[in-house]
């Protein structure tokens, strides 16, 4: 959104180049055709846009530096970026941000065991298992539906330019046709995408890689301590509520003030069970 504040970026990685979409201002540099879907209508639009000229590695992720999406102690984006194993991405082409299996691993999606019923909320992950077999159709022409769709939620990851161009540009124009025309709503069509981009980039449908290997081949965090196989302590700990206090990390979950001394506490204990 154009009241976003992205300069985070600039502060904390000067060596990574922002391309900054807003979806809600047409005037703006960079901007999609349609508000809809989510991060996926800016995903696949920057992709599209730029497919003859992508840099050789990318990240795509939400705005703010602090969200509960990120893989984070404190759900900080800054120290993920900074330890971002390069070398690591460049060997795989993609990598989910999320290491943790805490939503959507290990199966999200059970497309056998479909309700008869639509659920009475709208934003219910059953809504999306109702929609995913006639999505996944339309986006995967000629493929097997998968019984199981599962990854590490929240849709951002990072790509290099030789993974992006092994689909054709065509490719991702079906996709973003397909939001911007389904009868889905914003929020499903955006999910469907979120459980969708792994398959796009050449995983399995179910992909959920441990999470202590994911730590360390990803971030570098090569000495923590993992009692499951999808876990690591509180290295991400489960949030109350699915929006982050208005002021955070400077105010918490109980409007209480959160100074650095504090700050400092509540990383040590979320990490106290991760950290050998």
């Amino acid at each position: 959104m154009k009241s976003d504040d992205t300069n985070w970026i600039q502060e904390h990685l000067p060596g990574w180049n922002l391309i900054r979409y807003v979806v809600d201002d047409p005037k703006a540099q960079y901007t999609v055709p349609k508000n809809k879907g989510r991060e996926a209508m800016v995903y696949l639009t920057y992709i599209i846009d730029h497919y003859d000229k992508l840099p050789d590695v990318m990240v795509f992720m939400h705005s703010e530096r602090y969200q509960w999406h990120n893989d984070d102690p404190i759900y900080d984006g800054v120290p993920l970026l900074q330890s971002l194993q390069l070398p690591y991405l460049i060997s795989q082409g993609y990598t989910n941000l999320r290491c943790v299996w805490t939503l959507g691993c290990p199966s999200e999606l059970k497309l056998t065991e479909l309700p008869q019923e639509a659920p009475s909320d709208p934003k219910s992950a059953k809504t999306t298992e109702i929609a995913y077999p006639a999505a996944f159709k339309a986006l995967f022409p000629g493929e097997d539906l998968p019984d199981v769709v599962g990854v590490a939620c929240c849709a951002q990851f990072a790509l290099t330019r030789q993974k992006i161009r092994e689909r054709p540009i065509s490719d991702y124009h079906r996709y973003r046709n397909w939001i911007m025309n389904t009868h889905l709503d914003d929020h499903v069509s955006g999910r469907v995408l979120e459980y969708s981009w792994h398959i796009i980039f050449g995983r399995p449908a179910v992909h959920c890689p441990n999470a202590k290997l994911c730590y360390c081949k990803v971030y570098g965090l090569c000495g923590l301590e993992c009692s499951e196989e999808g876990k690591c302590g509180e290295r991400w700990p489960f949030p109350p509520f699915s929006t982050l206090p208005n002021g955070w990390p400077g105010i918490g979950w109980d409007g209480e003030v959160m100074n650095e001394e504090k700050l400092g506490e509540l990383r040590k204990s979320a990490m106290k069970n991760g950290l050998a």
